[in-house]
């Protein structure tokens, strides 16, 4: 997952050069008054978004295994803690009821 941001970030910050030098070079305009910073910042992410998604493709679905395994994992940790819980409940239960047993026989 750590792999796969850091490739993005990676592509957003190619653009972000890019896109930079097109501004200060006349090839793209300007944004208006003080909004350069943003408008570089903006178009910067608009362009490296499809890129991403095109070319990090086979990252992305790595990065989505790992997530779905983990997810997998906990869940399973979850039901065996449930079900511990479960075991725990019963006993205590089992308890309670031959207490009482012993208490009516006495």
């Amino acid at each position: 997952m750590l792999r796969y941001t850091l490739m993005r970030l990676g592509i957003f910050a190619g653009c972000l050069v890019v896109v930079w030098g097109l501004v200060y070079s006349g090839v793209v305009p300007r944004g208006l008054g003080d909004s350069n910073g943003m408008w570089i910042a903006l178009l910067a992410l608009v362009i490296s978004a499809p890129i991403s998604f095109v070319v990090l493709r086979g990252e992305r679905d790595r990065a989505s295994a790992s997530v779905v395994r983990r997810v997998d994992r906990m869940k399973a940790n979850l039901d065996a803690n449930r079900s511990q819980e479960d075991g725990a409940d019963e006993a205590l239960r089992s308890r309670a009821q031959s207490a009482q047993a012993q208490e009516q026989a006495s």
